[in-house]
């Protein structure tokens, strides 16, 4: 069962990935590089600072890097323990895929873009939706798009994606209970749930 469902992540992979063109190249490129999201990152810390003050943006800021700092290191759990190889690095695959990417990791269980994405998106979309009802839906819309954008610059599988988003999803959500409840007790009151 395990090698059926490679099969269809190699076959899902190579339509998505295949699906590409020279024209869209440079688009997802830079929807793939970490540095792009910056200013919206930026706008984020900002939304919170004016939603819920100074005192609570700080234990926030702690939240938010320590919330990376452990997503990104269960990733690196996650490859090293899987040891699952890059699409760029199959056999089989990478006879067949566009490679976009200007580099190629070694190993790809699972993506810490999407989980690293997902658990921002996840994390300030439920603290904000109080204030911005909608804001989360676009957020998640933005997680989705890097995702994809690891499959389209070929160095990540759709299995990879979708277990990085699901794990970027579960810490995102953690760490905004471990935020409510150190902003409840240290920062200003909040009305998020």
């Amino acid at each position: 069962m395990i090698e059926q469902l490679i099969e269809y992540d190699w076959e899902v992979f190579l339509f998505l990935n295949n699906l590409g063109s020279e024209t869209w190249d440079g688009l997802w490129l830079v929807i793939t590089n970490k540095l792009t999201f910056i200013p919206l990152y930026a706008v984020l810390l900002f939304l919170l600072y004016k939603k819920f003050g100074l005192k609570s943006l700080l234990i926030f800021v702690v939240v938010i890097a320590l919330m990376i700092t452990f997503t990104d290191q269960i990733t690196n759990v996650f490859k090293r323990g899987f040891e699952r190889l890059r699409p760029c690095r199959t056999e089989g695959v990478m006879e067949y895929m566009r490679m976009v990417a200007g580099y190629c990791g070694k190993y790809g269980f699972f993506s810490g873009h999407s989980s690293n994405s997902m658990a921002v998106a996840v994390f300030t979309g439920l603290l904000l939706k109080p204030y911005f009802k909608n804001l989360i839906f676009y957020l998640l819309f933005w997680s989705a798009m890097v995702a994809y954008s690891r499959i389209y610059v070929g160095v990540h599988f759709p299995l990879d994606i979708l277990c990085g988003m699901t794990f970027g999803a579960i810490s995102g959500f953690l760490f905004y209970k471990i935020a409510l409840f150190l902003v409840q007790k240290y920062g200003t009151k909040t009305e998020a749930v």
